[in-house]
């Protein structure tokens, strides 16, 4: 599993593609214009997180990942540039699991569109096509819109996971969901 091309034209003037070092100064302009917003869904950021150069090096890094097969970045974007969110297929793993954690975010400005569930999918393909078994995604336990996007792309409700994530200062309680891709055996 390799970084293959991912490019999926979603709705109305978005796109899904794969992040690069230079989505930097965009990326950090959309995390910080929608700081407040995003705040309840993730890990306290300190100042210093919303930088291009910070967010530069995560890219950097992130690619590093990608490249290797460990992880698919992957950012909505507007025609005008605008970064409007980002899916993060983490910790892929190979062999006889072929699993990967997925993550993603949305801008408020870009919301009820139906992006987030037709990137979703996207992903999932792309993730099927990479030949992964399942993709396995946690929500916190009062995020429904997200619960939603989950069920509307074929996600199954597997269980709670007990102070699962440490989330806006605290460890949070999270459902946790699998979509299975293939019944198909590993590839060789």
């Amino acid at each position: 599993m390799s970084a293959a091309p991912l490019h999926v034209a979603l709705t109305d003037g978005y796109v899904l593609r794969r992040a690069t070092p230079d989505d930097a100064p965009a990326l950090a302009a959309a995390a910080r214009g929608d700081r407040t917003h995003l705040a309840p869904w993730e890990p306290v950021r300190p100042d210093g997180y919303f930088t291009d150069a910070a967010e530069r090096e995560r890219l950097v890094a992130r690619m590093a990942d990608d490249a290797a097969g460990r992880s698919i970045t992957a950012l909505i974007v507007a025609d005008d540039g605008a970064v409007a969110g980002s899916l993060n297929l983490n910790d892929v793993v190979a062999g006889a699991y072929r699993n990967g954690h997925l993550g993603y975010w949305l801008g408020s400005a870009h919301t009820g569109r139906g992006l987030m569930t037709r990137a979703v999918d996207a992903v999932c393909d792309h993730a099927r096509g990479l030949g992964l078994h399942q993709v396995q995604a946690a929500t916190l336990l009062h995020n429904e819109a997200s619960q939603a996007v989950l069920r509307r792309t074929g996600f199954a409700h597997i269980g709670q996971a007990r102070d699962y994530l440490f989330i806006a200062g605290r460890w949070q309680d999270h459902l946790l969901f699998q979509r299975i891709l293939s019944d198909e055996p590993p590839r060789t």
